[in-house]
């Protein structure tokens, strides 16, 4: 018998539908990027430099940015934060038009549309919640990575990729349309009232600060979450140069590889309800983590494209599970006065490694070679999985204990 809060309601549909076209154009754009990047250089070191200033924001804004999204109308910061976004990407598709981009553009735009994203990914986890009952989190969170992960990997990469064949600054442009339509969806969503913070920001951000270092179970994801996106990004960062340079991709050829790899995030994001009522959320998050460190350390070793794209696809299949797993426990614990500062120091300390994680992949690739990254990276995560085990372990023994 279907429970009668099993349909998502119609808000929940407009937020879906924002994403999907937002990420859509976010695909266009992560096709386009290191494409443009490689036509500019072929140095390692420059290529990660990119990639760090992308994700610095999330090292530097993420906290105040969180107690920004307790004090103000998080619909509001949405809609907004895509506008901008929309702007940076229209002038960056200009100026690629003219030929007038290096590097230094490419970060600089790089680090502007990930300072807006701070704000917008803070926001709409803070927003989900408001527009779901509980029990309809892990599908709710799974729809959202799914289309998300289907617009970036799957849809977007192959039509960026022809895109930029057409002209390098065509598929920046259309990145710069979906900002604009999904802000316009996003503005639709109803606003729920937000219990008002009068501290002041410093003492507001501590709040979540410390919420978050008394929860054991939360603190120790977050603190895993760390390092795995450091490592992440340690392997990602070079896997255009593996593809292209080792394996001889071809422009085109590397927006299907990365539509090939998607096809494993977004069977991720659909059946992670199903997986998680039957084995519990604590023992396939812990599964999706070991099969990431085993992976890793196939996926510098890859012989061809295909296996390449296989590898990553069973990835993303494995972090997109993780991944809904960790952020549906959030959002079931923390307070809702409190999302917005614990989620943005959870994200600062998942993602604010993530530059770092960019250089190290640099380095390691222009010192032992671009397949060294990507087994370094596994062997790191294994070793913080070691160290995080006895406490996931406990908390499994805690929830087939409450089942």
């Amino acid at each position: 018998m279907v429970k009668r809060d099993s349909k998502l309601p119609a808000a929940y549909w407009r937020l879906w539908w924002a994403s999907a076209v937002d990420n859509v154009g976010d695909g266009v754009f992560s096709a386009a990027v290191p494409l443009l990047t490689v036509t500019i250089t072929r140095d390692p070191l420059l290529v990660s430099v990119v990639s760090a200033a992308t994700y610095l924001p999330w090292l530097l804004l993420s906290l105040p940015a969180g107690a920004l999204v307790d004090r103000c109308d998080r619909v509001g910061l949405l809609w907004r934060s895509q506008v901008v976004q929309a702007a940076i990407v229209a002038v960056a598709a200009v100026l690629i038009w003219l030929g007038r981009i290096d590097i230094a553009g490419l970060a600089v735009m790089g680090f502007g549309l990930s300072a807006c994203e701070v704000v917008f990914a803070n926001a709409s986890l803070a927003v989900l919640p408001d527009l779901v009952s509980d029990a309809q989190l892990h599908r709710a969170n799974g729809s959202q990575y799914a289309v998300a992960n289907a617009g970036q990997l799957f849809v977007g990469p192959p039509i960026g990729s022809v895109l930029f064949a057409v002209a390098a600054a065509v598929p920046f442009g259309v990145d710069a349309a979906s900002f604009a339509v999904s802000a316009v969806l996003l503005a639709t969503l109803p606003r729920r009232p937000v219990p008002r913070v009068v501290r002041v920001p410093r003492v507001a951000v501590a709040e979540g600060v410390r919420w978050l270092g008394r929860h054991r179970l939360l603190r120790t994801l977050a603190g895993l979450l760390a390092v795995n996106t450091f490592c992440y990004q340690l392997g990602n960062v070079t896997v255009v140069l593996l593809a292209t340079q080792t394996l001889h991709v071809g422009g085109q050829g590397f927006g299907v590889l990365l539509a090939g790899a998607a096809v494993g995030s977004v069977l991720g994001g659909m059946v992670n309800a199903r997986i998680v009522a039957r084995i519990g959320a604590l023992r396939a998050l812990l599964s999706a983590l070991i099969a990431n460190v085993i992976l890793f350390g196939l996926i510098g070793l890859s012989p061809n494209a295909v296996v390449l794209g296989v590898l990553l696809g069973i990835n993303g299949f494995a972090s997109t599970l993780w991944s809904v797993v960790t952020v549906s426990l959030r959002q079931q614990s923390v307070p809702a006065e409190l999302r917005g500062r614990v989620h943005s120091v959870y994200r600062m300390l998942g993602w604010g490694l993530m530059p770092l994680g960019s250089l190290a992949g640099g380095l390691v690739a222009d010192g032992f070679g671009i397949r060294a990254a990507y087994p370094v990276a596994g062997a790191v995560r294994g070793i913080a999985l070691a160290v995080a085990l006895p406490v996931l372990l406990s908390a499994m023994r805690g929830e087939r204990a409450s089942g």
